[in-house]
């Protein structure tokens, strides 16, 4: 028996993606609410030289280990804690650590491909896509990663052009064929968030789910 639901969303890289989860977090509050990132689930490179860990191409489904994603969030929505894996986005390996989530009512996660497994599409309750032109998201991940993961502005640009936007067109884009809602410009889209908002108050009363077990 489920004890939790589940919600996917997907999108581009710099879409919104996470923000969208965090206003859907802010509705409901931390206590009730498990945020988890398809990039805990990047597989560990500490096999490869660094220099070729730097060509792999992070946003193809080959770098995700998608079984062990799948294992940890059934194990979750029974009710089992889980330990996520922490990744680290400097050395491209997994860090050695783990962030420990306990049961929650409503678990999002959220990551570029989150859709695009069949299993674990039919795992969500509520799958969610967010749309945003890409000029927008291009410049939202320069700053983040320049800011956040140490990296250059032409190593950047290098990346989106040779794996990242191939990569979102193949991959990502068609995925949002799959979702129940396509949110344009993200969390700040706050007729969107309300209305989802409202839609997993009903699967939370249809499920019944409460404190008890």
């Amino acid at each position: 028996m489920k004890k939790s639901i589940l919600i996917g969303i997907a999108g581009g890289t710099g879409s919104g993606k996470t923000t969208v989860a965090k206003a859907l977090s802010a509705e409901f509050g931390k206590s009730e609410v498990a945020l988890l990132e398809q990039d805990s689930y990047y597989k560990d490179l500490v096999h490869l030289p660094f220099n070729n860990r730097e060509k792999v191409n992070f946003d193809h489904p080959d770098a995700v280990d998608f079984e062990e994603m799948k294992l940890q969030l059934r194990n979750l929505l029974k009710g089992n804690p889980i330990d996520v894996p922490i990744y680290d986005y400097s050395s491209h390996t997994r860090s050695g650590e783990s962030r420990r989530i306990d049961r929650h009512h409503i678990i999002i996660l959220d990551g570029i491909l989150v859709l695009l497994d069949p299993e674990l599409r039919d795992m969500m309750d509520i799958k969610l896509y967010v749309e945003t032109a890409d000029d927008i998201r291009i410049i939202r991940r320069i700053k983040r990663d320049m800011k956040k993961r140490g990296r250059t502005f032409e190593s950047i640009i290098q990346q989106y052009y040779t794996t990242v936007r191939p990569s979102h067109r193949q991959f990502v884009e068609p995925t949002k064929m799959y979702a129940d809602i396509i949110i344009p410009e993200g969390g700040r889209n706050t007729v969107a968030i309300d209305l989802i908002r409202t839609k997993i108050l009903s699967v939370l009363l249809g499920y019944k789910i409460g404190d008890k077990t």
